[in-house]
């Protein structure tokens, strides 16, 4: 067993780099793990809201510095099966760039700031001790790695490893799939566009080097049949949306960025905490619709390294830590929530159609939707 290491975070995507980033700058030696290589392609919108720029800034991350540019966008367009749409602002410029590029330069950061990184490890067991500090088993390749540490941080989005283990009723029973592609030679505007189309949407938006990426949130009965491929996927789901269809004929797939996961369950409520605190999808699965889930995973790292740090000076006692996180979680994510799935039913209902007429008789009807699915403005003055 090696030496004791201060937190190990499971998972190295947004939320885990983050949070391993922040701790390792306050002087804690930290050790970040994924089963997989980085970097990678994930299923993800690849939308970073006006919110999630702004804790980025916080970080010392400025994309626009990034030799690696990020398209921008200021408006969103929904377009309904029927060929009907709604549009309206956002709440600031928002931008686009892949997950591929992001993770890398959050892991450099993270590196930079004294992380230690090991890709390609699977979590085989995770255990508490008597003390509070836990033991965390892993396989790399055909090597068994055994760690120790004061704190286990779990990042790693909504499949625990295994034996750990959560409530059902914390997570929905429509079971859905995620899709992603990058796509060539489609062209459009500074806009995010949604189409709605059987059983989920399909959003396209611009992101590095003049690349649209193409993700879909599908229900699982919806994608059965379609065939296995993201490929036949985002072609079935464009036989409902004659638009959709329009779109994707305008570009070809670029070769290597398909990626899928399934299945998917949205989240009913919060889960800050089980054996040990969650952070990002771990904590929270928002329904991709409202496009604030990078945003999600950044505040909560940081919510999550401020009360780890206190933990790990001896500030506060492990039930404290607990506690106040989980509180301060719930408070920060639950009403947050609660509006995205309304948002999310309605959109489903069947009387959709009627949205761009309602829409257009209440002008702000559009803007305020867009509006209740944003973080509020957040506090980023370290609190003592």
């Amino acid at each position: 067993m090696s030496k004791p290491i201060d937190a190990i975070v499971i998972g190295a995507g947004i939320a885990g780099s983050t949070f391993a980033m922040q701790l390792a700058k306050q002087g804690h030696r930290t050790l970040l793990l994924d089963r997989q290589e980085f970097p990678r392609h994930k299923t993800c919108g690849e939308f970073m809201s006006p919110e999630t720029k702004e804790m980025l800034d916080y970080l010392g991350i400025h994309l626009g510095d990034q030799e690696v540019k990020p398209s921008t966008m200021d408006h969103a367009k929904i377009i309904m099966p029927q060929g009907g749409e709604i549009e309206a602002p956002l709440p600031g410029l928002a931008y686009g760039i892949s997950r591929y590029e992001l993770d890398r330069i959050l892991h450099e950061q993270a590196t930079a700031a004294g992380v230690e990184i090991v890709t390609r490890a699977t979590i085989t067991n995770i255990q508490q001790l008597d003390d509070l500090s836990y033991v965390v088993e892993a396989k790399q390749g055909n090597d068994r790695i055994k760690y120790r540490a004061k704190t286990v941080i779990g990042a790693h989005g909504s499949k625990k490893p295994r034996g750990m283990t959560s409530s059902a009723q914390l997570r929905d029973k429509t079971a859905y799939v995620g899709v992603k592609s990058h796509y060539r030679g489609i062209t459009i505007p500074p806009r995010v566009e949604l189409y709605f189309c059987k059983g989920g949407y399909v959003g396209i938006s611009s992101i590095e080097d003049g690349i649209a990426n193409v993700a879909a949130l599908l229900t699982l009965d919806t994608v059965r049949g379609s065939g296995k491929s993201v490929k036949d996927i985002l072609q079935a789901a464009s036989l409902t949306n004659e638009r959709l269809a329009a779109r994707l004929v305008e570009g070809s797939p670029v070769p290597g960025t398909q990626v899928s996961i399934a299945p998917l369950h949205l989240s009913n409520v919060p889960e800050p905490w089980s054996q040990y605190p969650h952070i990002g999808d771990a904590m929270l699965m928002i329904p991709p619709l409202c496009g604030d889930g990078m945003s999600i995973a950044l505040r909560s790292a940081l919510l999550c390294a401020e009360w780890t740090d206190r933990y790990l000076q001896g500030k506060i006692s492990f039930t404290q830590w607990q506690h106040e996180y989980s509180k301060e979680a719930n408070r920060e994510f639950t009403r947050l929530l609660w509006r995205a799935r309304r948002i999310q039913k309605l959109a489903f209902a069947k009387t959709n159609k009627f949205y761009p007429g309602l829409a257009r008789m209440v002008p702000g009807l559009a803007t305020y939707l867009v509006k209740a699915t944003r973080l509020s403005e957040i506090n980023l003055v370290h609190r003592s």
